[in-house]
Order: structure tokens, then C-alpha cells, then sequence
């Protein structure tokens, strides 16, 4: 750019733009800031900027099913637009539409949240262009975590996974079908580790087999992505205040939330040191699609866009499966029992409405030990878990 008059050069670096599920927060912006006089020096400078190569309306047409771009302002999603771009084809000094680094550092993270296979990017940094005190113009550049040669490799193992992964979904699965699918395979084949490698992104649980939150949820959502559902990130807080990730989806049209992490049962503690380990469950399905008000009771979120009221049950887990209950029916806890106990289940989960049908099924089931009445068990122990955050009561079989 050349101009008449002083020009001043400003960088700024942000490292700190990024939320790090697990750590919370960052609470302030690490920054490298210079400042060049170029008229005083007598020269002039061509700024390095590099601009879209891709029209507009195919990358807009590419969003459409992605929740954060659909809630950003019409500015927004031109800024959203530039950044994608540049992330895609690892580019440096992209001009911006925007000089308004708030709504930058805002729509950074909307792309990220809405693209999980954009793994290769931790951050951002920005370079200010002032004529005086006037700014002129900002340019963007990726933190690229790998070379684009890097990225390929991996990508290629990534695929391996999913191709493996999605393999084994019904070809005639409904969406529900598909979220759980999803969220018993991840499950199953992810540890929990806060020390993972590469654990705020997909590489920790496609390539490492170990993540943390942040991770479950942006696998989460590039696997239903790839299967044809709907999902985006969900960034907030858990009881204790620790930061944690999480999942939007769109099922027939109603959204729900799902928590995978959390999906994890092994942190349960089950009465008797010698119940036999292979009976304990290794899924918790009270984060499968779960309202917004239930979702409440244990996560607050703090996203970057607002998320939808989430009211509709029909696709909660324990509403599909039958064992959802309205109101005491000892008929369908008979049946229930039975049936798990056909299909050689380990355990049996009931789920109830509220906390006056979750009394009563404490009152009679554990209290007056009418449980034992479902159970095959001679030597009348059970071995249980109730969850008076969820509603609901689990006995092992």
C-alpha cells in the first residue's frame, strides 16, 4: 500500500484467543507489538496481503448446514468467509473485510467450532496497518500447528479411522441412529487422558485413541458430519467451574444436546468391592440427547454464538429405548427388567420425568427393597447408582 503521509506499522500476536476446554478461559491476550515511522526512514513499503481466490457464493452454499455461520451477522460471515479461506490453503496476510478485532477474535472461533477438520490450527495472529491514527486495514494469519504436508499425512490415517468407524453404521440408520452409533463407538474406543497428545482436536482421538473433552466433541461432530447429521461444538462450564466441550445435533428437525465425554460411565462408583468388573457399564447414556433444561442441571454454557431452546425428548436415549417413565408404572418396570435380562444385559437404567417420580421410585424400589422383585438374585444384593442430577436409577443385573 502506498500512501502519502506517515504510515505506522503495527503487529499484534494473539496467543491466548483460543478456548481450551478442560483449562477454562483465557483471561487476557499475549501480544508482540512494533511500530515503524516509514516516512521518517524515507521509504516506502508494498504491504504482503493475499485475498480469496474461491467466489463467495461457493463457500457461503458450503455453510449451510453449519450452526455458527447461521447466527452471525451479514459482516460476520463475510470476516468468516476470509478466515475460512485462508485456514484451507494455509494462508498468511489475508486482508479482512473487518477492522474490528473483537468481531474477529468472535468469528475465528465460530469457524473453528463449526469445523472440527481444521485440526491444524491452534490460534491466529493479526497485523494492524495505521495511517496515523487512523487504521487502514487488518491482514490474518493461521497458527498452522503442521505444513500442509504434515496435514495430508495425517488426514490420510484420519480417514482411515472414520472410513472404519463408519463402516459399521446400519445403512438404514435414522438420525438418532447415528448419534448413538456415534456415541458408543467413541466411547468404546477413547480413553480419557488429560495428558493426551493433541487433545484439543480430532488427531487425539482418530490417531491417538485418547483425548480429552474437546476432543470427544470435535470427533463427535466430524463423524456425524460425515454420516449426514448435523452437530457443531458447544463451549461452557461443568459443576466445579472446570471449562468443558460439548455437542449441538439436529435430529428430525428438533435440536438436542449430547455429551460424549460424559458419556463415559467408568467414573461411577458401584457398591461391592467384588462386583465383577466385566458387569460394570461402560456407557452413561444421560448426556444422549438430553433437553436444554436438563443439560442445565450440571453444564453452563459460555459459546461464542447463542444456542437454540432445546425442548423436544423424542430422540432422548432413554425416551427411544422404553425406559423413560411419566409416572410409577410397576408393569413397565417388570417388563423392562425382563426384557434386559433376555437380551443378557448387565445392567438395567430406568429414567424418570422429574424429582417426584424419582422419589418414588427410590421410595419403592431401594427403600422398601422392592427392586428384588425384578431381580434374579438368591442372595438379595444388588449393586446400584442413582443419579438425583438426571433422574434416574441404575441396578446391575
Amino acid at each position: 500500500m502506498k500512501k502519502a503521509g506517515k504510515l505506522l506499522f503495527c503487529m499484534f500476536a494473539l496467543t491466548g484467543a483460543l478456548y481450551v476446554a478442560g483449562q477454562g478461559w483465557p483471561r487476557s491476550e499475549s501480544r508482540r507489538y512494533r511500530q515503524e515511522d516509514m516516512a521518517a526512514e524515507g521509504t516506502e513499503r508494498n504491504l504482503p496481503e493475499q485475498v480469496l481466490t474461491r467466489t463467495d457464493g461457493e463457500l457461503r452454499e458450503e455453510q449451510e448446514d453449519c450452526y455458527a455461520f447461521g447466527k452471525l451477522a451479514e459482516e460476520e460471515q463475510e470476516v468468516y468467509l476470509e478466515i475460512l479461506e485462508a485456514l484451507i490453503h494455509f494462508r498468511e496476510n489475508v486482508k479482512l473485510s473487518s477492522c474490528d478485532k473483537e468481531l474477529i477474535s468472535r468469528v475465528f472461533q465460530c469457524v473453528l467450532n463449526d469445523h472440527p477438520e481444521i485440526f491444524y490450527v491452534d490460534g491466529y495472529s493479526y497485523t494492524e496497518y495505521t495511517l496515523g491514527s487512523i487504521l487502514k486495514k487488518i491482514t490474518f494469519t493461521g497458527s498452522y500447528q503442521f505444513s500442509p504436508e504434515e496435514v495430508e499425512e495425517k488426514q490420510k490415517r484420519i480417514e482411515n479411522y472414520v472410513n472404519q468407524c463408519l463402516a459399521g453404521m446400519p445403512a438404514d440408520a435414522d438420525e438418532y441412529e447415528k448419534v448413538k452409533y456415534v456415541y458408543e463407538y467413541l466411547i468404546h474406543h477413547t480413553d480419557y487422558d488429560a495428558a493426551a497428545k493433541d487433545s484439543q482436536n480430532i488427531c487425539s482421538v482418530f490417531l491417538e485413541r485418547k483425548s480429552v473433552c474437546q476432543g470427544y466433541a470435535k470427533a463427535t461432530q466430524y463423524l456425524l458430519n460425515r454420516a449426514g447429521v448435523t452437530a457443531t461444538l458447544v463451549l461452557g462450564r461443568v459443576v466445579g467451574g472446570e471449562g468443558h466441550a460439548w455437542n449441538l445435533v439436529r435430529i428430525d428437525g428438533e435440536y438436542y444436546y449430547v455429551d460424549t465425554t460424559w458419556g463415559d460411565a467408568s467414573y461411577q462408583e458401584v457398591g461391592g468391592s467384588d462386583y465383577p468388573p466385566e458387569k460394570i457399564p461402560t456407557i452413561n447414556y444421560d448426556y444422549l440427547c438430553v433437553t436444554t433444561e436438563q443439560m442445565e442441571l450440571t453444564h453452563t454454557q459460555e459459546n461464542v454464538v447463542e444456542m437454540p431452546e432445546c425442548t423436544s425428548m423424542d430422540a432422548n436415549f432413554y425416551v427411544r429405548e422404553g425406559v423413560y417413565f411419566t409416572d410409577f408404572d410397576e408393569e413397565k418396570i417388570e417388563k423392562i427388567f425382563k426384557d434386559s435380562y433376555e437380551r443378557g444385559d448387565t445392567y438395567v437404567t430406568l429414567k424418570c420425568e422429574g424429582s417426584d417420580i424419582f422419589r418414588k421410585m427410590q421410595e419403592t424400589l431401594i427403600g422398601e427393597q422392592g427392586v428384588f422383585r425384578y431381580l434374579d438374585c438368591p442372595d438379595k444384593a444388588v449393586s446400584y447408582v442413582e443419579n438425583e442430577k438426571q433422574y434416574s436409577l441404575s441396578f446391575w443385573l
